[in-house]
């Protein structure tokens, strides 16, 4: 490659990496903006760096204060997090790595399910946690994770473990290791960047969740913070943009810093299982 491209190339990345940045520069810098300089202005850096609107972030909406509304999307999240590793890592190493009958047909059915749409399991899973009374509570964001309802994440972790080595599985029942101590010993350690992959995704997929949790959560006090941006949009009254703007900013830097201490093994995790056939 020639010089003159190397740079063209280079010019091309950086002008592409500018464009896909910009929301989120322009996201933090209007956070320290008056909310009137917010709608008028369209120049990217403030005037004057303006503290007030986290001033208002930190002094809570509708009674309930922002380590709450962080609190509840920490427990979403991690709920999530565990109950979809936990127990796709199971169903994947079922699928992957013990022999019983229908598992092609149900390991096909189980992929079929991606094709649905969230909206049409929407009105039986509510009507099933309604009478449960499990409406406004944790529980319907976090209890479907841990049957393994994510298919995508278990094809994800079989694709993994159907390329280690089956020598090690033979090697553990020569040992007298049964099925639950190949996986916990053998299958599970080797299978850490796929699980550290599915981890990464669902926080950031339940963190950022916004439906969902609209439809299963109807108490400020149970809100997380996707739902708590809508406290600052007032129908009547004047919206508080520049409060809904500096708790956008302190909604992403959570995201910003899991994905940044697992990015390598995010790549890794992703790229093992593109490989596999």
């Amino acid at each position: 490659m020639t010089a003159t491209r190397r740079v063209f190339w280079h010019l091309t990345c950086i002008a592409l990496l500018v464009v896909l940045l910009y929301p989120v520069a322009w996201l933090v810098l209007s956070s320290f903006k008056p909310a009137e300089e917010i709608l008028s202005s369209l120049a990217l850096l403030p005037e004057r760096f303006f503290l007030g609107n986290y001033t208002e972030v930190f002094a809570g909406q509708a009674g309930v204060t922002v380590w709450r509304f962080l609190a509840n999307s920490l427990i979403v999240s991690t709920g999530a997090v565990l109950g979809t590793v936990v127990s796709c890592a199971l169903a994947a190493y079922a699928f992957s790595w013990l022999r019983f009958r229908m598992r092609t047909p149900l390991f096909a059915f189980m992929i079929a399910t991606i094709m649905l749409p969230i909206h049409v399991l929407l009105i039986p899973q509510y009507t099933i946690f309604h009478q449960l009374d499990l409406i406004d509570t944790f529980w319907p964001l976090i209890l479907p994770k841990m049957l393994a309802t994510d298919a995508f994440f278990v094809f994800l972790m079989v694709q993994f473990m159907r390329g280690l080595p089956t020598e090690l599985g033979d090697a553990a029942r020569i040992d007298g290791c049964g099925p639950i101590r190949t996986f916990g010993h053998i299958v599970l350690p080797l299978a850490k960047p796929a699980l550290v992959t599915a981890a990464i995704f669902t926080f950031i997929w339940s963190w950022n969740d916004f439906f969902s949790q609209l439809i299963y959560l109807n108490t400020p006090e149970n809100y997380t913070l996707p739902l708590a941006l809508r406290l600052f949009i007032d129908q009547t009254s004047e919206t508080s943009y520049g409060a809904m703007m500096a708790m956008s900013v302190l909604s992403l830097l959570p995201i910003a810093l899991f994905f940044f201490a697992f990015q390598r093994l995010l790549v890794q995790g992703v790229a093992t299982t593109g490989l596999n056939g």
